[in-house]
Parts: structure tokens; C-alpha cells; sequence
């Protein structure tokens, strides 16, 4: 592996650039992540290619137009805010993402007149805290608001910086600018944020090519040396870095051998399904809500959809532990969106919205019948759950684009449907490592520190790692 990190480094120092079939980076995935990687690799001067199997940039960060009977309806299909990518990636990457902050930004209704609708305004929470539910539970609320700003201001900045074992680190939460700690919607959904990110890495030098897959990475005398696309073409690397999530990683590699066997077990142990679900919608008007019918602000928040008071937390109980069985539950828990009341440019030319469910927590797999025999029947009772909360919620449908666990993995290609691609359960050091046990193949994938979401922060960090073990110094510093 020396050998080949010092030639590359040798073709670095002296700018002799590669021919058209050699690269001095193959990054495998155009999603967020690799995006990151490929622009900062391509900063330091090395000749990078990025190969995307889609025709469009950006995995599950992406704006798509997905509705049959509303075609001119754009959506973020998969996800959906943006909230933790921190300043000072943004600063490195020279990337302005028109953020548009919502205000308020939360919203819990009920099904009588109780209701929470949180803002900056906090004269205005307090009085809902106090008429709807108690005094008690206005200064519970500001006793974890406290805790939780005093965690962020306790603990070490982190996230840009390689991974230390949990007893020997914590975690911190970087903001969005201006963001006044809520999660932003993206004007021109996500997808925005992965074009401004792929435009980035193309002024460094990257190559970015759409709709071309990549079969196999390519493993000699242990190690990696290049990507085979699946129409044949073999590009030589000194570097591969893969987007994909860690188990598609290990399936380009078995061609070649596959990692070590201790190495491949501690991946199966990180395997899970994903339990989440995305419902998209197209609608021909904005839900009314029974609780607060004339105040149009509560369409621009996240508005939580819980079961009545008093059964919220043994309906959630119940709810996972049906999904763990194998079967729907009653009362999932559902998050709603309408972006399109904050962000018009999404709206088509008749000024329909798009809105999405993200439903919590539902199997992969059901344990008597299928998504595709139940997924149709699940929406309706979804969207009758919506009824309750804001009547005729259903009839304003014109279409969905559901996203059940295994639609996850076909649309978007995440193993089993896995948003975070390895469980949040496991933290730090804990989780994949930007370094595979393959020389010259590392991962910039969610499954790295510091998991998922759209932070870009294991991009960095990957390519930190490539271009340290190159024997060179990042051509940037962290703010």
C-alpha cells in the first residue's frame, strides 16, 4: 500500500495528470457524502472521477418530480430538512444553501382545541403550555431546552475530526447559520444541496458521470486498484472511495475476495432493517386542522401526528412492537410536511402542494403477507389518521409516491432500507471506518462517524484520510 499511496503522491507533487482510463481517485456514489469527498480530494489536486449508477446526483438527497397525475410537482423524496451540517463544512466547501427557516417550526395538534405550536416567540409557547397542559410541563420543556443547549455548548467539536472510542468523546451538534437551532427546509428541495455540491467538486476538477454503475471494485495483490462499471470499462485508481452504504461496499468486493473474516462479522453485526417509511404526497390544497383552523403558519412546521394524550407512549410501545413482528401498526408514529407552503418554487402551475408522512416504525418484511398486497390499504389508513387531526385531509390527494422499507432500498439502493445505513445505536468508533481492511479502499458512507442525515461531516472526514495517508496535509482547515 505504500507503494502505491507514495506513486500517487510522487504523480501529486509533480502534476502529471492521468490518462483518460486511469484516475487518481474512483469515488463509487454521487450521493451527499461522496460529493464532499470528491470535491475536497479534488482540491488537493488529485484527478478524481465519480461514478453515479442514477442518472441524477445526490442518493437520497435528490428533488424529484414523481407524481403521474402531477407531473410538475417537485418533492424531496427521501430526505427532506437540512439541519446539522455545520458552518464550518459549509465555510470549506464554499457552498450557500438558500435555507429557509421556519418560524414556528413545530407543530403538535390534537384532536379537540389542545394544541403546541412552537416559535421564537416564547411569551406565545408558555401561554399554550399553560392553558392546554400545565405549568409543570412548561418548565419541564425548559428544563431539557437548557439541557440540551448546555450539551452543545459542554462538548467537543467532533464532527470533522476522526472518531475516538464513546468513553473518550461527545458528541456535538453543529447549526445551520441563522438557523436558530431548528431544521431548515432546502428552497428547491434537497436536491439542491447535492447540485450545489456536485457544481462544487466539477470547478475542483472532479469528473461527475450519471447513469454509469459500477459492478465491482477492483482488488490486486490486496489491493484496491480500480472500479469495474457494469459496462466493462476498468478505470485504475491508487484511491477508491465508496459512497454506496458498508454492505453494498462489501458485495463490490467479493469478486475480489471480500474482507478478512473478523472484519466481515463485525459488519453482519451492524446489519439492520429499515423500519422507516416515506408517504409522498401530491395535493390539490392545504389541510385545514381542527384544533387551529385559521392560522396558516402551522403548514411550514414538522407537525407530529400522535396518538390522544394518555396513550402516546403505550401506543408507541405497541406500534414497535408489532413492526418487530412482522406486522402494520395501528397508531405509528407520523411526522407530516408541506415544504410547498414555505417553498412555492416546488408548486406546479396549477399551485398544488406537495406534502410527505414519515412514518415510524414499520417491518421490512411483513410476517403474513407483503408491501405490495398491504402498502396501498396502509396509505388509506395513514391518511385517516391525517382525517382525525385535519378532516378531508384525504380527499385533497391526487396522488402518492409511497416509499415503503424495501421501496427504500430499490429507489434509492440502501441496503435493507436502512436511512442511516447502520443502526444509530452505534456511535463514535463504533461505527464503520473510513479505512477498510483493503488497502486503498475507504468509505465516505452514513454508516461512518457521524452517522446519517444530510451533515456531510464522514465525506470530510474519508477524504482527511485518504489525503493523510498520502503523506500530504488537507489543502484547507477547519475553521
Amino acid at each position: 500500500m505504500r507503494a502505491i499511496l507514495m506513486r500517487c503522491s510522487r504523480r501529486i507533487a509533480s502534476r502529471q495528470l492521468c490518462t483518460d482510463s486511469k484516475a487518481d481517485v474512483a469515488v463509487v456514489g454521487a450521493g451527499h457524502n461522496g460529493l464532499v469527498a470528491a470535491g475536497l480530494l479534488a482540491k488537493q489536486g488529485l484527478k478524481v472521477r465519480v461514478f453515479e449508477q442514477y442518472d441524477i446526483v445526490g442518493g437520497a438527497c435528490r428533488t424529484e418530480y414523481p407524481f403521474a397525475k402531477a407531473p410538475g410537482l417537485g418533492a424531496s423524496t427521501g430526505a427532506y430538512l437540512l439541519g446539522v451540517m455545520p458552518p464550518e463544512l459549509l465555510q470549506i466547501l464554499e457552498l450557500n444553501v438558500p435555507v429557509l427557516v421556519r418560524d414556528p417550526h413545530y407543530f403538535l395538534p390534537t384532536t379537540g382545541n389542545k394544541y403546541l405550536l412552537c416559535s421564537s416567540n416564547l411569551n406565545e409557547v408558555k401561554q399554550q403550555f399553560e392553558t392546554f397542559f400545565s405549568q409543570e410541563d412548561w418548565k419541564a420543556n425548559q428544563r431539557l431546552q437548557d439541557e440540551v443547549s448546555a450539551i452543545r455548548d459542554d462538548i467537543a467539536p467532533c464532527w470533522l475530526r476522526p472518531p475516538m472510542p464513546l468513553e473518550e468523546t461527545a458528541e456535538r451538534y453543529c447549526r445551520l447559520p441563522d438557523s436558530r437551532g431548528t431544521w431548515a427546509i432546502v428552497e428547491g428541495g434537497m436536491g439542491t444541496v447535492t447540485q450545489r455540491l456536485s457544481h462544487f467538486a466539477q470547478r475542483q476538477g472532479a469528473v461527475v458521470e450519471t447513469g454509469r454503475p459500477v459492478e465491482h471494485v477492483v482488488v490486486r495483490d490486496g489491493s484496491a486498484v480500480g472500479v469495474v462499471t457494469t459496462g466493462g470499462e476498468e478505470v485504475r485508481a491508487s484511491v477508491v472511495v465508496v459512497n454506496a452504504d458498508p454492505f453494498r461496499l462489501r458485495e463490490m468486493c467479493r469478486a475480489s475476495g471480500g474482507f478478512p473474516a473478523e472484519f466481515d462479522r463485525r459488519l453482519d453485526a451492524m446489519m439492520r432493517d429499515g423500519t422507516s417509511m416515506k408517504v409522498n404526497l401530491a395535493l390539490s390544497g392545504l389541510p385545514g386542522f381542527k384544533c387551529l383552523p385559521d392560522d396558516p403558519r402551522v403548514h411550514g412546521t414538522t407537525i407530529h401526528l400522535l396518538p390522544d394524550e394518555g396513550d402516546v407512549i403505550n401506543s408507541f410501545r405497541e406500534a414497535y412492537r408489532d413492526a418487530a413482528a412482522g406486522t402494520l401498526p395501528n397508531s405509528p408514529c407520523i411526522e407530516m410536511y408541506i415544504h410547498t407552503a414555505r417553498d412555492p418554487s416546488l408548486r406546479d402551475k396549477e399551485g398544488r402542494h406537495s406534502a410527505a408522512l414519515f412514518v415510524q416504525w414499520v417491518p421490512f418484511e411483513l410476517a403474513e403477507s407483503s408491501w405490495e398486497d398491504e402498502a396501498e390499504g396502509y396509505v388509506r389508513h395513514l391518511l385517516s389518521i391525517c382525517d382525525r387531526f385535519a378532516p378531508g385531509t384525504s380527499d385533497l390527494v391526487i396522488d402518492d409516491f409511497t416509499l415503503t422499507p424495501p421501496m427504500i432500498e430499490r429507489h434509492f439502493g440502501i441496503t435493507r432500507g436502512h436511512i442511516q445505513h447502520i443502526d444509530n445505536t452505534l456511535g463514535f468508533a463504533d461505527r464503520f471506518p473510513y479505512s477498510t481492511p483493503i488497502p486503498g479502499l475507504y468509505s465516505a458512507s452514513a454508516g461512518c462517524h457521524p452517522a446519517g442525515s444530510v451533515i456531510g461531516c464522514a465525506g470530510h472526514n474519508c477524504a482527511v484520510q485518504v489525503i493523510q495517508d498520502l503523506g500530504l496535509q488537507p489543502a484547507w482547515v477547519v475553521p
